[in-house]
């Protein structure tokens, strides 16, 4: 089979790690890049032995260029992603989908309108040990009754200028770089976000640069983001917690490399547990995603390390045993490589879709989804009330 021809809009840093991925692909071959900044357009074109032009429409009627690749700042993202898929092209687009929820909810009724494929660059739904982590639940990991994400980055390269403080094309923190988490969450947690309330801080020249939203799952679980943007790349920190009663899972890195999970267990979860070094291939497995030598899982324990009758959140719990199981994709050095990965894992669903006709496991309507709990958050913050959301009805992968 031919591989699919690719027209990629932009030619910035993102876009060129894009490139980068894609041509570790035979499935596919980038055919032309688009950028109004023609050194730009021909630099990248000429390192993928594509052709450049200064305007993305012309990658519309551009017979050799099956699927249009969004690598531009988010205020464009829907615009060129309706035209593409008007013009009978596929798309892989970079995350937010859209700046707000009217145009994400527009984008859900062209995809379905064209029966085009459309697949949404949120990363951590490629991540094997985000994988691991859902396929662990109802096992070894009961329901998560909370969800905790705090991200301390950096804005060394965030100059006051920069398009990422300007919301009119970045849409703010919650839907520029929240999207990720929002849809991280409705990966892991078993209810749909039903209502968020939110609050900001600004820094002094006016910029809102630290965010938080609390997140009600159903009536039961709650989840937790908070974003800052305050901090010099030698000082950011990132941790994803789940607590699921029993168990605790902490998770290292906005792309993670590394996850511990620390439960109190009963026979079967503890049996579950000892097997699990043996499951890696299954349990780490996204097409696309080539997992590196360091990659694997490691357990230790105790059985029997407490009495067995203990009580949690008013249930009866029988949890004697105790064990700690480490997941890991190569620690801290692997994160370049797992993102690469991931991204690389993406455009091979992409690929897939076009060609069984199947639903990617990051597709328009998981994308549109994080952008109405990103925009509802960014109103909640603004008028300092609670806003409800409206189910979206996303399937289960």
């Amino acid at each position: 089979m031919a591989p699919v021809g690719l027209g990629l809009v932009g030619a910035g840093g993102f876009a060129t790690f894009l490139a980068e991925a894609a041509a570790t692909l035979p499935s596919v071959s980038l055919r032309a890049v688009a950028d109004p900044r023609p050194d730009a357009a021909r630099r990248l074109a000429g390192t993928h032995a594509a052709r450049a032009t200064g305007s993305w429409q012309d990658l519309l009627t551009d017979g050799t260029v099956d699927a249009v690749v969004v690598a531009t700042p988010p205020a464009d993202h829907a615009t060129i992603a309706t035209a593409a898929l008007e013009a009978g092209k596929h798309v892989f687009c970079e995350k937010p989908l859209a700046l707000d929820d009217a145009a994400a909810r527009d984008l859900v009724a062209v995809v379905e309108r064209t029966e085009r494929v459309l697949v949404v660059d949120h990363v951590l739904r490629y991540n094997p040990l985000l994988r691991a982590l859902a396929g662990l639940r109802g096992s070894l990991l009961g329901p998560v009754q909370r969800f905790c994400f705090e991200n301390d980055a950096s804005d060394e390269d965030l100059g006051p200028n920069h398009w990422f403080w300007d919301e009119a094309r970045s849409g703010g923190i919650f839907v520029e770089h929240g999207v990720h988490f929002f849809d991280a969450a409705a990966m892991l947690l078993d209810h749909e976000p039903t209502s968020v309330g939110a609050v900001e801080a600004r820094r002094r020249h006016g910029a809102v640069d630290l965010v938080s939203a609390t997140v009600m799952h159903g009536g039961d679980t709650l989840a937790t983001h908070t974003h800052s943007f305050t901090h010099a790349h030698r000082c950011e920190r990132q941790l994803m917690r789940l607590d699921c009663g029993p168990a605790e899972v902490r998770v290292e890195g906005w792309i993670p490399v590394h996850a511990v999970v620390d439960a109190w267990t009963d026979e079967a979860g503890l049996e579950i547990a000892e097997g699990l070094p043996d499951r890696v291939p299954e349990l780490f497995d996204v097409p696309g995603f080539r997992l590196g030598p360091a990659a694997g899982i490691r357990v230790s324990g105790r059985r029997d390390a407490a009495a067995p009758g203990a009580r949690g959140r008013g249930v009866a719990l029988d949890v004697p045993h105790h064990v700690r199981v480490e997941l890991t994709l190569g620690g801290h050095d692997a994160k370049p490589a797992a993102y690469a990965e991931s991204v690389r894992a993406a455009l091979t669903d992409l690929v897939s879709s076009i060609t069984d006709g199947g639903r990617p496991r990051s597709g328009v309507r998981e994308g549109a989804a994080a952008v109405a709990v990103a925009t509802a958050a960014t109103r909640s913050a603004r008028n300092g009330r609670v806003e409800p959301l409206a189910p979206t009805h996303v399937p289960v992968h």
